[in-house]
This record gives structure tokens, C-alpha cells and sequence, in this order.
């Protein structure tokens, strides 16, 4: 009976200490959102500090770093966005894995670029912070909707 108790009072600190190393689903959600907010109002110091300085982006149109990121900032006139479907996974206490749906009404250099994507990204905490260090966009098909 001392062994169950002791096996119990164990799982029970490792599951609090496991919780307490990571934030929650609703508030990588609003740094994922926050991260959007300031592409969208083309705030480049608020965009910096929500991702890494060497972050990797794969979109259908080619990789990108954050020099990229910020250049294509400019070429957006996003109006909109929506972001739904949010999920988390992580395994480790510094990287978080995030996989959504993103609704965009705008334009890329005046071409309409409105539309779903599954999206997600990769957060790692550096120091007290986590900051996104990969990011990927695929626009859905018309038909896969």
C-alpha cells in the first residue's frame, strides 16, 4: 500500500511539473494570434518579438527567413484574419507544436491572396520567452473544402 501511495504522489508531481514547464493552449493561441496581428498591421518590432531571429518559413512559393518575413510584410494588405481549429502538442518542456486553420481576406502585390490555410508553427522558450522559430502555410484547394 506505501508503494501504491509513493507511485501515485510521484505521477502526480511529475504531471503538475510537466504542466507548469509549458503555458497553456490558450495562451500559445494568443501568441500565435499576436504573431499574425502585428504581419497584419505591418508592426515589425511587435512581429520581432514574437519570432526567433533565425526563424524558417516554408510556404508553397518557396522558404523564407525573417528578412523575408518582414520584406513580404510590406507586400501584404491584409485585411482579416480568423484562426480556428487550434491545437498543441508538445514532449518537451521547451518546444510547442502548433497546428491550425487560418482564414485570410487580402492581397499579396494586388493579387488576391484570401483564402484557408493549414498552418502551424514551431515555439521554443528561450529564457522566459517563447518565440516561433518555424512556420509553414499551405492554402487549401477549393475542392478540399
Amino acid at each position: 500500500m506505501k508503494k501504491l501511495i509513493s507511485y501515485t504522489l510521484t505521477a502526480l508531481f511529475v504531471t503538475i511539473a510537466i504542466s507548469m514547464a509549458s503555458p497553456d493552449k490558450d495562451a500559445m493561441e494568443a501568441k500565435e494570434k499576436a504573431a499574425w496581428e502585428s504581419f497584419k498591421d505591418k508592426r515589425t518590432d511587435d512581429f520581432k518579438k514574437v519570432v526567433d531571429k533565425d526563424i524558417r518559413c516554408v510556404y508553397a512559393d518557396g522558404v523564407s527567413n525573417l528578412e523575408k518575413e518582414l520584406a513580404d510584410m510590406k507586400k501584404w494588405d491584409m485585411k482579416s484574419f480568423t484562426i480556428s481549429n487550434y491545437d498543441t502538442f508538445s514532449d518537451e518542456k521547451d518546444v510547442i507544436v502548433t497546428t491550425y486553420t487560418v482564414k485570410v481576406e487580402g492581397t499579396v502585390d494586388g493579387k488576391d491572396a484570401s483564402g484557408t490555410y493549414n498552418s502551424g508553427s514551431v515555439w521554443k522558450k528561450e529564457g522566459n520567452d517563447w518565440l516561433a522559430i518555424f512556420h509553414t502555410n499551405i492554402k487549401q484547394e477549393a475542392a478540399s473544402r
